[in-house]
């Protein structure tokens, strides 16, 4: 399956004045990268989050951003350092005493005290949590797998339609190799011609000999099998349902290795320029890939 790994995506749900909202982005990665924020009243289910990423999501740099909204009244609850307000009242007379003052101690300037006032440390209820947490993350998820697929198509058409043409190409250059063991020696021949000048008789046993060793050289039907071979490869991962840009990597590499060894043991102009033109197309090809999860 063809799926490409940048993408985004976002969630919300709500339950019991309990509002969840999340936003995943996913970029290129040779690996699985999960990073996560959340408030740290909820660092506890970072890695229930990032598996919940795993199960659906096989490579790339996933970011998770998620927002948890408890407009319940626990969660509006405050304490009152009773020590401190104490201590801070005391001080105020005090001063009053030393200054000659007369002016009133007001709940204004008590409650100005930092940190007299602070929001009350309660218990998260995580299992409460859970289930709304979980929905809305499948959903964030199955959004950005859906415009994941929605790119990964597009680069399917583009490599299929690269991919015949490749195919096209190693046809061709196979019916331009036929004949070698004729050619080379039309071509052995002609040379010891211009080099004796026609004073010296050619041995046609002599000749088909070191023909067929130079044929034999230049033979590529080795490398047009693999060729083939890769093609249908290729297809049969864009078309399974796993994810698959590891594998077309690695076989991208060796359409490039049999092509070099094509390239290096011809002697035609014509299959030259047919694997300059491959090799153009597969770097295209490379490019593509990096992007595939």
């Amino acid at each position: 399956m063809i799926r490409s790994m940048t993408a985004f995506s976002g969630a919300e749900r709500t339950l019991e004045k309990l509002t969840v909202s999340i936003e995943i982005r996913s970029y290129n990665s040779r690996y699985l990268d999960v990073t996560l924020r959340i408030p740290q009243s909820y660092n506890g289910l970072e890695d229930r989050i990032k598996s919940m990423v795993g199960e659906k999501i096989a490579r790339g740099r996933i970011e998770v951003r998620i927002q948890i909204r408890d407009e319940s009244e626990e969660a509006y609850r405050f304490d009152i350092d009773e020590p401190k307000a104490k201590a801070y009242y005391q001080a105020i007379v005090r001063l009053k005493e030393i200054l000659g003052m007369d002016t009133p101690i007001t709940l204004e300037m008590m409650a100005g005290m930092n940190s007299l006032i602070r929001p009350a440390d309660t218990e998260k209820d995580e299992d409460k949590l859970l289930p709304i947490l979980q929905s809305c993350m499948a959903e964030a998820i199955d959004g950005l797998n859906a415009m994941r697929k929605t790119e990964g198509d597009f680069i399917a058409k583009d490599m299929t339609e690269r991919l015949n043409h490749i195919q096209a190409c190693s046809e061709s250059i196979e019916a331009a190799s036929d004949g070698l063991l004729s050619l080379y020696q039309e071509r052995l021949k002609e040379r010891i011609s211009a080099l004796s000048g026609g004073m010296v008789e050619i041995d046609p046993a002599r000749i088909a000999q070191e023909a067929a060793f130079l044929a034999d050289r230049s033979d590529i039907s080795e490398e047009i099998v693999r060729i083939k071979s890769h093609i249908r490869q290729f297809q049969t991962i864009m078309d399974s349902p796993e994810p698959g840009g590891r594998k077309l990597n690695f076989l991208l590499q060796e359409f490039n290795r049999e092509f070099n060894t094509i390239g290096s043991k011809t002697t035609k102009a014509q299959v030259s320029h047919i694997v300059v033109e491959v090799k153009s197309e597969l770097e295209k090809m490379r490019e593509q890939i990096q992007n595939i999860e």
